[in-house]
């Protein structure tokens, strides 16, 4: 057989578009190019593939991302291809990408295979989706370029980039043959299984759906399939941008849309489809309850999502609150809404937007402003690990934020989920002293890092000694009995149930502590409550890391010691923000 093969156009309903001496016919405007322009310098797709080999699955998955979103695509990639469907008198202009995701440029360029919920974190922004199992057919057959499947033998390291990158070369091979005529930018398709939409996976974010991967008789490989874990990716999966807009009889039309329309899903799916919900950006979300969201970029992978409330008294005393995100985390996913079916799980579980609407709702004494931190990596510990000079890198991060707001009456709060305490210690760690206009520090589950060695001990305490309106809360449970696939997953020291007794007793040095019990929860408050440790005993050997945030954890550590604590709300109660969560 041949490597590869050229589109026959006779009595097909998929009308492809052809290549024309100017360039590619069919190619259209749009597309990627809604992507930032390509940063000079920015890795080859080598380079990426090479830096993401050693990291574990969301690590990597976190820097393809990044890198997609921030521009290091190919050129080729910028502009779509057109694919039109004709079926009982009705015509449909899809706009796709010419081939797999990549990241790198046109001359090394690296197709990126992701789970569901990191190729639908690119999709998203750029207003794209995947296609389903019929456009998956159609693309194929408008391909100007076939490629021939070659899978490999089966085995333990097809999820690895090293197997990635072995396939990717055979692939080169293949497509090298017919560049000349058929550049890259021509539609291709055979060389990859694609992600796809399917109705089977309709409230079950748990699962990917993969289709394709079709022979030279144009019948596929892959049946569709939907038995892997959403977390398996392997060398055979790609990514297929389908732009949303498309035409429908000459009118604009959304894919989502067509889908959605009985009378029009056919033409797009031999599978009913269930109705589409339209998705919104995190602005748009915001937009909608009267709040802004932007984004500001301190330093190269570090992003922070600036949420605050539209028209402000300015009367009104402002708080700056300083959330370092939990590991594995997006500012979007933090921020939250109501999961779509099939979206990732993440968007579901702590809602730091709906509880900062409940705070201004019913605490509007204040205004509230939120700066979500993020790191490239999704996990602060482990850009700490990357970066030797992390803690003036924290300190300068905090300054861009500072100068930023331009606020110098504002009061600061810092405060984190998980792996984002790594942030708030190595903040301390950069400075001599905790500076004054910090008010409150809160530790949601998330004082992993705490060491007295380094001075935390003596910063808190002299911080806390220094006015009467500084509050220190600290949320744990028992996470050294609590099992996960039925095994321990921290010692009794290094979680936060082991590093909230070791800051207990090194504050006790210096301050007296009472303590109330009410049934599994242990509350150890001292200077009058602005001192406060929430700590949830466990004997069911759950994990109630997420829990203790969601179900009023946020609220709580923001208004404890203060008149408003327990107003309205019960700390691990029934979660009082569910009426702001915004939809899908």
């Amino acid at each position: 057989m041949t490597c590869f093969s050229f589109f026959k156009a006779a009595r097909s309903r998929v009308l492809p578009l052809w290549l024309m001496a100017a360039g590619l016919s069919g190619a259209v405007a749009g597309g990627m190019g809604s992507l930032p322009p390509r940063t000079p310098g920015a890795p080859s797709g080598s380079a990426v593939a090479q830096s993401v080999a050693g990291l574990d699955l969301a690590e990597r998955e976190s820097v393809l991302v990044r890198e997609i979103l921030s521009g290091n695509v190919p050129d080729f990639q910028r502009r779509w291809v057109e694919v039109t469907i004709e079926e009982e008198g009705n015509r449909v202009v899809l706009r796709v990408a010419p081939d797999y995701l990549s990241v790198g440029h046109d001359a090394d360029f690296f197709r990126t295979p992701l789970t569901p919920a990191s190729a639908m974190a690119v999709a998203r922004p750029l207003r794209c989706t995947l296609p389903t199992r019929k456009m998956v057919d159609a693309i194929y057959r408008a391909a100007a370029v076939k490629l021939e499947p070659r899978p490999r033998p089966p085995g333990p390291d097809m999820t690895t980039v090293p197997a990635f990158l072995e396939y990717q070369n055979s692939v080169r091979r293949q497509r090298s043959a017919g560049l000349e005529s058929f550049p890259h930018g021509s539609l291709v398709a055979g060389h990859q299984k694609d992600l796809v939409r399917t109705p089977r996976l309709a409230g079950d974010s748990g699962k990917v759906a993969i289709y394709g991967w079709h022979r030279p008789d144009g019948t596929p490989i892959q049946p569709l399939y939907t038995g892997h874990a959403a977390t398996w990716v392997d060398y055979s999966h790609g990514v297929r941008l389908v732009a949303q807009a498309a035409t429908l009889n000459g009118q604009a039309a959304t894919v989502d849309g067509i889908l959605a329309d009985p009378a029009t899903t056919p033409l797009l799916s031999d599978e009913p489809m269930p109705p589409a919900v339209p998705l919104r950006t995190e602005a748009e979300r915001a937009a909608a309850f009267g709040e802004t969201l932007t984004t500001l970029e301190p330093e190269p992978g570090v992003r922070i999502g600036i949420n605050r409330p539209a028209g402000p008294d300015p009367a009104l005393p402002v708080q700056v609150i300083v959330y370092a995100l939990p590991n594995g985390n997006t500012v979007e996913h933090t921020m939250g809404h109501q999961p779509a079916p099939g979206e990732d799980w993440r968007f579901g579980i702590q809602h730091i937007a709906a509880q900062t609407r409940w705070l201004r709702r019913h605490r509007p004494e204040i205004t509230r402003i939120v700066a979500y931190v993020e790191c490239a990596e999704q996990a602060w510990p482990a850009w700490g690990r990357k970066h030797p000079d992390s803690e003036p890198r924290v300190a300068a991060i905090m300054e861009t934020l500072r100068q930023h707001l331009a606020l110098p009456s504002a009061k600061w709060v810092l405060t984190g989920h998980s792996g984002g305490g790594s942030f708030i210690f190595r903040y301390l760690n950069s400075r001599e002293r905790i500076p004054d206009d910090v008010e409150r520090i809160a530790f949601l589950d998330s004082n992993y890092a705490y060491d007295a060695a380094k001075g935390h001990a003596a910063k808190l305490t002299a911080w806390l000694q220094g006015g009467p309106e500084r509050f220190l809360t600290v949320l744990a449970y028992h996470d050294s009995v609590a099992r996960l696939n039925g095994k321990t997953f921290v010692s009794e020291a290094g979680g936060t149930w082991g590093r909230s007794h070791a800051m207990l007793e090194d504050l006790g040095k210096s301050f007296r502590f009472t303590e109330t019990k009410e049934g599994p929860l242990r509350k150890v408050t001292g200077l009058e409550g602005r001192i406060a440790f929430l700590l949830m005993e466990n004997p069911a050997q759950a994990v109630l890391h997420t829990r203790l945030v969601e179900r009023n954890g946020y609220l709580h550590a923001l208004l404890a010691g203060t008149h408003a604590a327990d107003q309205g709300y019960q700390f691990f109660g029934d979660p009082v923000h569910r009426p702001y969560i915004s939809g899908p």
